[in-house]
């Protein structure tokens, strides 16, 4: 077994996802008046060339700092998922002109660090967990009190990783039970300077500690002994912030900031979002006779260890055209139909692809021998346990595996698709847009097929996955 190292749209609300009672890990029950299930069937190869939506995490980044910079920033190829258009309509909602002047073309007017207005209600998150984490932040140094809200699987996330640093800076929180939403944020101002180990690695409560930093006279300092995604350190350096970044012999990053910034607009071009780019590098490599190439896609290290894992998997991945956009490491990615071998997946890796394990333990399933995941803990508190979602998902279409506490160890089929679900059995998603696409692929890798019990989430991220998927195969 080897083992890898390595427009202007209308507000939020209106987009919002309806809510719905958590459901089963796998149910043939859904709110048939509102949910969109579908069949996923196998329809022969995946071939042709591809454009994924921008890049997630810093679609919300450039929207965020544009409304904080003095001046106009212009954006491009952003994210127009609802989880982004809800960071829009807070930015918006606190005093910034945010505006869609094209298809993925976005100017944003911003107020200036420590401007931002007092919103007029609460601020609806819908499903967007990364939204409310670090708009927390941005609210949590400025002198004005926001409630944030959400739909029922975001109300379900737990908040006091965010809650406990923040607090320490000078804010005050009244949260639901368990430091869950809704809830409000009292900004301090000033805020306090402080040093924050992240218990827990996280790009998000990091980016909370630094966006909260931009208004605190002094130097906030966050120390992170595993290395996340460092988008908001590059942005914000972009952006013209007095940051410093020192990695230690043994990988620890020392993030220093100086507050009471002045940002500076940008131009930024936003580079093809890695999560998105794995679910059609799984579906292409686990479907015999594909032949895909994925464009732009952002490869940044800190982000693109699904890459890595899966040419050590045996996946044919060839990187094109290498270059550097907007100071993020961006290729064209060819991929081919692969015979892929199970592996021990090393934990290290996580942090550079938390979200793309579903997926991953899709490509697992039907590989030869058995794949271990292990560090994993970080997925219960996601949009969903994915953890536990997944295994009684892929359990239910057929495969073979065993869940632990923090990951999944799952025995391939040698390259045989998987059965499918049967007849009257769905794979429940629990508002979770990974869930219903990672079972998608699934799908149309199966004999039978696998029937999803609502893909409305999917918009929440992805709003184009499905018609992109169907251009692959027709």
């Amino acid at each position: 077994m080897g083992r890898c190292r390595c427009q202007k749209p209308p507000r939020f609300s209106a987009l919002r996802l309806a809510q719905k009672d958590a459901l089963p890990v796998t149910s043939s029950a859904h709110d048939a008046a509102s949910a969109t299930p579908r069949r996923f069937t196998a329809q022969g190869p995946l071939k042709g060339r591809i454009r994924v939506p921008g890049d997630k995490s810093i679609s919300h980044r450039s929207i965020m700092l544009g409304a904080l910079a003095v001046g106009e920033t212009k954006v491009t190829g952003l994210l127009e998922g609802e989880d982004v258009l809800a960071t829009a309509a807070a930015m918006r909602a606190m005093g910034a002109t945010v505006e869609r002047t094209g298809e993925g073309a976005w100017t944003v007017s911003g107020v200036g660090v420590g401007a931002l207005l007092q919103p007029q209600g609460p601020l609806d998150m819908g499903n967007s967990g990364t939204s409310t984490r670090l708009l927390m932040g941005l609210v949590a140094s400025h002198p004005i009190n926001v409630s944030f809200t959400g739909d029922d699987s975001l109300s379900k996330r737990p908040m006091n990783r965010v809650i406990n640093p923040l607090s320490q800076m000078g804010a005050s929180f009244e949260a639901s039970e368990g430091g869950r939403l809704p809830l409000i944020v009292r900004g301090a101002s000033p805020a306090v300077p402080i040093t924050y180990t992240l218990p827990v690695a996280s790009a998000q409560v990091k980016s909370a500690i630094l966006l909260a930093g931009l208004n605190t006279p002094g130097k906030t300092t966050v120390i992170e002994p595993v290395p996340t995604r460092d988008h908001s350190e590059r942005m914000l350096k972009g952006f013209g912030a007095e940051l410093e970044v020192e990695t230690q012999p043994d990988g620890t990053r020392i993030i220093t900031l100086t507050g009471e910034a002045e940002l500076k607009p940008q131009t930024i071009e936003v580079p093809g979002d890695p999560s998105s780019a794995a679910f059609f590098l799984v579906a292409a490599l686990i479907t015999p006779g594909s032949d895909v190439v994925i464009e732009n896609v952002g490869l940044n290290p800190t982000r693109a260890g699904i890459v890595d894992v899966l040419i050590a998997m045996g996946g044919q991945i060839e990187k094109l055209d290498e270059r550097d956009v907007g100071g993020e490491p961006v290729a064209d990615l060819h991929v081919r139909h692969s015979a892929l071998k199970g592996i021990e997946v090393d934990p290290a890796v996580a942090p550079s692809m938390i979200d793309e394990f579903p997926a991953l333990f899709v490509a697992a399933s039907v590989a030869e021998g058995v794949t271990t995941t292990s560090g994993l803990d970080e997925l219960r508190v996601k949009e969903s346990d994915r953890l536990a979602v997944m295994a009684s998902a892929l359990t239910a279409a057929g495969a073979t595996l065993e869940e632990r506490e923090d990951g999944l160890v799952i025995t391939g089929t040698g390259g045989k698709p998987l059965p499918g679900t049967r007849a009257g059995i769905e794979i429940a998603t629990h508002l979770d847009h990974r869930i219903a696409m990672s079972m998608a692929v699934a799908g149309v890798a199966s004999q039978d097929g696998v029937l999803v019990d609502d893909t409305r989430p999917i918009a929440t991220s992805f709003p184009v996955f499905e018609s992109m998927l169907e251009g692959l195969v027709a």
